[in-house]
């Protein structure tokens, strides 16, 4: 791949989902596209370029790769300390305010589940312990439909659940015979998944979340979208809200409705009251 290709690949990447792709990620760009070039039988990186953006099988190719380049490796429980503040900013929420309305959390570049899913067992543990049969609901987003499709059948491997300990495993999984593990109907009812991208965030009909959870989202973005990412998520909170962030994603952004928490563990800001 020369120069000349990988910049038109960088811009169509960065035009389509924001993704910035830097000069050290040239490798991981080649091999990619080197697989799924084999795959489908097209000889160069320029014969593919063109296939991806003409007619409506580059649609569809498209989506393929989009799954291939933006897809990480996660898990359930991934960030301990992330799950440790939403635990306690739900059981140190006002019981009135909890028995008012329903709780809303919002997983953003969900991948293929595993971070919803957590969200929504963290959620069930604490109505648990408050005594509240309350209604509480998770949307997972995420650009890619490959990964969106994987998340809503909600069967994952041993690995993925190598974070939790036997009781939540035995109380929210059901091993199956082929040894991979399916979420429990109970917590795979209360998540449901859609296509968003995050660059069209400002038409994304998500409003009023208690939560919103945003790791590992950030960083292949540029710093002056990152923080347009961020003024929109703001906007989504309800007043007493929490965004929790990748430590480190983000290091000169605040907002005028946002309090960060002070935490050494943990990226998150609360939404303040609204002025009258």
């Amino acid at each position: 791949m020369d120069e000349k290709q990988f910049r038109q690949w960088q811009m169509l990447l960065e035009s389509r989902t924001g993704m910035s792709l830097p000069e050290s990620r040239k490798t991981f760009l080649q091999t990619n596209l080197g697989i799924r070039m084999r795959e489908i039988g097209c000889g160069t990186y320029q014969e593919y370029f063109e296939k991806v953006i003409s007619g409506t099988s580059g649609i569809i190719e498209w989506a393929t790769l989009v799954d291939r380049l933006t897809v990480q490796e996660t898990r359930f429980y991934r960030d301990p300390d992330a799950c440790n503040l939403v635990t306690d900013y739900v059981l140190t929420r006002p019981r009135e305010l909890l028995l008012q309305n329903s709780f809303e959390a919002w997983s953003v570049g969900c991948s293929t589940g595993e971070e919803p899913y957590t969200l929504a067992i963290l959620l069930s543990e604490c109505m648990s312990v408050l005594g509240l049969n309350k209604y509480f609901g998770v949307t997972g987003t995420d650009i890619s439909t490959p990964a969106l499709e994987k998340a809503k059948n909600g069967l994952y491997s041993a690995a993925k659940l190598v974070t939790l300990d036997d009781t939540l495993k035995s109380k929210y999984f059901v091993q199956k015979e082929d040894r991979r593990y399916e979420i429990s109907p109970a917590i795979k009812n209360r998540v449901c998944f859609s296509r968003v991208n995050i660059l069209e965030l400002g038409s994304a009909p998500m409003h009023g979340m208690n939560l919103i959870f945003c790791q590992n989202v950030l960083i292949y973005f540029r710093r002056w979208r990152r923080k347009e990412i961020l003024n929109r998520l703001a906007e989504r909170l309800v007043p007493g809200g929490m965004l929790i962030l990748g430590q480190g994603e983000i290091v000169d952004w605040s907002h005028p409705l946002l309090e960060r928490i002070p935490s050494d563990k943990a990226l998150a800001f609360i939404r303040q009251p609204d002025k009258n």
